[in-house]
């Protein structure tokens, strides 16, 4: 396996973002209203796009067997809607979870945090432990977070060494880098960290552990997603984007895929692409799909509570 150097002119520091053009583009995005068909067709799109999360230190056995079970047909009685892109559990729930799934390729994928979720201090190499262990128990992808402190400190060769090594430890498993955007600060610092994550190997970029607000604005989403544009067009690579934290209706979800495909175009429309890590947006997709289907919006009885 091919190991990026690090590059000691640090480009990604070069990155400025124009704060206002963000903040008009967004607000243009979120004025869009999205009707019949085309909403159909979202709705269903996003709900293939959730990573359906547990992430509690109240997770037990049942718990993420019962979340799988709800990936795989999200409500029970629409087998033809589609399941959810994943599920994400802590390393120590991933053999349980890989039970109910079935074995790996199957129509949902199996993700786990690892690297010392969510905070990332613990040793570099007890980090790398744990996503081989995951890797080794069935995960298909491993979610990982960065060391902030470093990265804001500027020890960007820390940074950037510690994603080398572990998306060397997942082996054939796709890595998500987490950024945890809402302590970087600065539009600026966004830009710059995804660029060094992609440059360090990143398959997909990530917004935030869910655990500290703000979590995935659509500012930050942008500017992720143009660093993701501007990597495609120098290199023809295709990495992913996943927004995480804070999204739990449906309309702001759909708003973030027009977002994402008018920056990056109808290849990205695809959870192989694009991910929610939003588990509460389950419900209210379904609850939207129903409505649309039955002409009422059903009790909220209908769908389990994660």
């Amino acid at each position: 396996m091919h190991r990026p150097s690090f590059p000691n002119d640090r480009p990604w520091r070069r990155a400025r973002v124009d704060n206002a053009m963000v903040a008009a583009r967004c607000a243009r995005v979120r004025t869009r209203s999205i009707k019949t068909e085309t909403k159909d067709h979202l709705l269903r799109l996003a709900l293939s796009m959730v990573d359906l999360t547990t992430l509690e230190g109240v997770d037990t056995t049942e718990r993420v067997e019962a979340l799988c079970r709800k990936a795989l047909r999200p409500l029970s009685d629409r087998p033809d809607w589609p399941s959810t892109a994943a599920v994400c559990v802590y390393p120590n729930h991933v053999a349980a979870a890989r039970r109910v799934l079935g074995p790996v390729g199957g129509p949902v994928k199996l993700a786990s945090v690892a690297t010392g979720f969510p905070a990332g201090q613990t040793p570099l190499a007890t980090r790398l432990r744990e996503v081989e262990q995951a890797v080794a128990d069935g995960a298909d992808e491993i979610d990982m977070v960065i060391d902030r402190g470093a990265f804001l400190a500027g020890r960007d060769a820390d940074v950037f060494h510690e994603i080398v090594e572990t998306k060397a430890a997942c082996g054939a498993a796709r890595l998500k880098v987490i950024l945890e955007t809402g302590e970087l600060g600065t539009l600026d610092n966004v830009a710059a960290a995804s660029r060094l994550a992609i440059l360090a190997g990143a398959d997909f970029i990530k917004t935030s552990t869910g655990k500290i607000q703000p979590a995935a604005t659509m500012e930050v989403g942008l500017v992720m997603l143009e660093a993701i544009r501007e990597t495609y067009l120098a290199t023809g690579v295709q990495i992913g984007m996943k927004p995480a934290g804070g999204i739990r209706a449906s309309k702001p979800a759909l708003h973030w895929l027009v977002l994402v495909a008018e920056t990056l175009g109808s290849d990205w429309m695809s959870p192989t692409w694009f991910r929610f890590g939003a588990s509460s947006l389950v419900n209210d997709l379904l609850r939207q799909l129903v409505r649309r289907d039955e002409g009422i919006y059903p009790s909220p009885r209908r769908f389990s509570v994660d």
